[in-house]
């Protein structure tokens, strides 16, 4: 989820990304201590609410990047409905929603940049002790610029496989996949040597 953009620009893109950060871990640990249905549906209903504050376009946006969920639902129904615990399942679909939903709200108007900043004031303690944080800073920057690369990439190996056969794409792909992210870190990996690598680079407080 930390790869999604919003197609529009909205209030939520101006309050500061610690700002954003502290009230999701908050918001997602109040999630977890409530365990009635009912109290959990008016969570939902709330955060519904404040997505519907980034206007439709945006709410839409967020709608869309929630069907990652559905087969996770599907399994909770199914499995909730075979043990009778109907009621525990709801309370953990409901849960589920509503942590992906805020979650998804806050990445979607928080620039990757700004993630990265807040992630390195956290990590200021281990740098004055004398350890380099920039790898991990830089990982996270990688992992979401990666991450849809190789989904697409993924998608045009599979589309290529259908076009040459008439069986589902499966394990086949999985070799060409893993040479093509191999290829692209070791351009990344000629990037960074390209300019010192990571400890010249090294941020200081």
């Amino acid at each position: 989820m930390i790869s999604l953009t919003s197609p529009v620009e909205t209030w939520a893109h101006r309050v500061p990304a610690g700002v954003k950060l502290a009230a999701l871990s908050l918001a997602t640990a109040g999630l977890f201590a409530l365990q009635s249905p009912v109290t959990l549906a008016l969570a939902l209903a709330g955060v519904a609410g404040l997505v519907l504050t980034g206007g439709l376009t945006f709410a839409r946006a967020a709608a869309r990047a929630l069907k990652i969920l559905l087969p996770f639902l599907l399994l909770i129904a199914v499995w909730h409905g075979v043990t009778g615990q109907i009621e525990a399942g709801m309370a953990v679909a409901l849960r589920l929603l509503s942590a992906l939903a805020l979650a998804n709200f806050v990445t979607m108007t928080t620039r990757l940049s700004d993630m990265v900043a807040v992630a390195a004031i956290l990590l200021a303690p281990f740098r004055r002790l004398g350890l380099s944080t920039r790898a991990l800073e830089l990982s996270v920057a990688l992992v979401v610029r990666f991450t849809p690369s190789i989904a697409r990439k993924g998608g045009l190996l599979a589309e290529a496989w259908r076009a040459r056969s008439a069986r589902r794409t499966g394990w086949q792909i999985v070799m060409p996949l893993a040479a093509t992210a191999l290829d692209d870190a070791e351009h990344v990996a000629e990037a960074l040597r390209a300019r010192g690598g990571l400890e010249t680079t090294q941020p200081t407080d």
